[in-house]
């Protein structure tokens, strides 16, 4: 099954300084269909604008991984964590049993990022908070784990039975990824446009939309245009 979700139907919110859409409902936004897929809970797409940002605010049972797409964003939590994570970049928390933390743009220019929350596997444990350089060259033609729950990925560890991976493709170019029939796949495209090809056809995809995936063994991904892609393969 493969599912668009344009971004024109995803749920939103513009508070001014913040700019939101919503793939899954949060917050105000309720859609009883968009709920979850699998463990993941939360897809938002953010634009901060310059010198604002999210205030000091508790979290806890929830992977939290950040994509960002433009700008930079600068955290600060309460176990004395501090850093800059910038285009292309990933940071994760894992609130564990409780953070508090804030989330800033600090930059003179609007800030735009994937925030992405991922139900983990068991409640509690201590809190962390990481971030880690992801150059875009090294993702070309390929998917490459950014935030992961398998030990063997050298990638960002997230207490999650799941994947956030990226990668870039040429117009032109195909990615094609392996997964199984019980896996919840949610792609994204950051920039371009996409066509993803099924048995049944294929589903042509823009930047910022959606795409849900389920009941494949693979699945293979062709640039209409340069794109740059956020997935998440969750249990």
């Amino acid at each position: 099954m493969i599912e668009l979700r344009k971004f024109e139907t995803l749920g939103s919110a513009n508070h001014g300084w913040l700019d939101a859409r919503h793939h899954f409902s949060f917050a105000s936004y309720h859609d009883a269909s968009r709920v979850n897929w699998g463990s993941l809970r939360v897809w938002n797409d953010d634009i901060i604008q310059a010198g604002t940002g999210f205030p000091t605010h508790p979290h806890e049972d929830m992977e939290i991984i950040t994509y960002v797409r433009e700008g930079a964003i600068t955290h600060t939590d309460s176990m004395g964590n501090e850093g800059r994570t910038e285009a292309g970049d990933v940071q994760v928390m894992s609130a564990g049993t409780g953070v508090r933390h804030s989330e800033y743009n600090r930059e003179d220019k609007d800030t735009t990022l994937f925030q992405i929350w991922i139900i983990p596997d068991e409640r509690g444990g201590e809190p962390s908070w990481g971030a880690a350089k992801f150059p875009k060259g090294n993702r070309a033609g390929q998917f490459v784990p950014l935030a992961s729950g398998a030990a063997n990925d050298d990638a960002l560890p997230i207490r999650a039975n799941a994947r956030v991976l990226g990668a870039t493709i040429k117009a032109g170019e195909s990615v094609t990824y392996d997964t199984s029939v019980d896996r919840h796949l949610y792609l994204v495209p950051a920039t371009g446009n996409i066509q993803i090809s099924d048995a049944g056809g294929h589903v042509e995809a823009n930047a910022r939309d959606g795409v849900a995936i389920t009941g494949m063994d693979s699945v293979t991904i062709t640039a209409l245009e340069d794109s740059e892609l956020v997935l998440v393969d969750a249990a």
